[in-house]
């Protein structure tokens, strides 16, 4: 597998997670809580692209999806449902595993493989929208693995990627609250050095080829519960989206 988006430590961090993907209450818990903001964000972005309704049936019918760092599939069996043709790629091969298993309890059909980005852009394959979510901030190399991610991409088609700011505010919530003080995540899940601001992540996107259409924060709503999206407030969780030129 390609170095630049293979760390041997984050991956053996997150295959040790593979039996507590599903589980709303373990380790995953901050992806569970973030995951309807985050649909929801991806699933407008996908319609308004391609002149979806997102009311109907299967609003994602016939559309290529690619989700890297899939992990347990928190975001691909959405995608399934609202029918897009799902392909979830992870290096971690006991997380693709775990994921696998259970799409397929959920009598869903999701192509799911041990893989980095690169060897599949190696590959020539492209996607209708390829999304990278809560990854960019564990691979080695950002800018090489953001480049593979954009050659995935079909003309026409849509990046979509959502990542930590480097701020104060990123380190007192993402670690030292959610890993030291809450333990919602075991220590280390996060390296802050790691984290990029959302200038630096459009830099690295446009420079791989793709153009940024739009950003947005994801944050807490204490009245809700969850997350909410953001327009102005980018200093702890935040997505993008990237098209590429036709």
């Amino acid at each position: 597998m390609t170095e630049t988006s293979v760390d041997a430590a984050e991956i053996a961090k997150f295959e040790a997670m593979a039996a507590e993907w599903w589980d709303p209450s373990g380790q995953a818990a901050p992806l569970h809580a973030m995951n309807p903001c985050r649909l929801d964000y991806v699933a407008a972005q996908i319609a308004g692209e391609f002149g979806r309704d997102r009311g109907a049936a299967a609003p994602l019918g016939g559309l290529r999806v690619l989700d890297i760092g899939c992990g347990g599939g928190l975001l691909s069996e959405p995608m399934a449902r609202l029918g897009a043709e799902v392909t979830g790629i992870d290096a971690g091969t006991e997380t693709v595993a775990a994921a696998g298993a259970h799409a397929r309890a959920g009598g869903l059909s999701i192509d799911y493989r041990a893989e980095t980005a690169e060897a599949l852009a190696e590959s020539g394959a492209a996607f209708d929208t390829v999304l990278a979510m809560e990854i960019v901030e564990h691979v080695p190399d950002p800018e090489a693995f953001l480049a593979a991610a954009c050659g995935l991409v079909a003309p026409g088609g849509l990046l979509i990627v959502s990542t930590l700011n480097r701020t104060a505010r990123s380190f007192a919530a993402a670690i030292v609250g959610a890993e030291w003080v809450m333990r919602w995540l075991p220590r280390g899940t996060h390296d802050w050095n790691r984290f990029l601001t959302p200038d630096e992540l459009a830099g690295m996107i446009e420079a791989g080829g793709c153009e940024v259409v739009d950003r947005k924060g994801m944050v807490p709503d204490p009245l809700r519960g969850g997350f909410r999206l953001a327009q102005r407030d980018l200093s702890v969780n935040y997505v993008m989206t990237a098209r590429r030129p036709a």
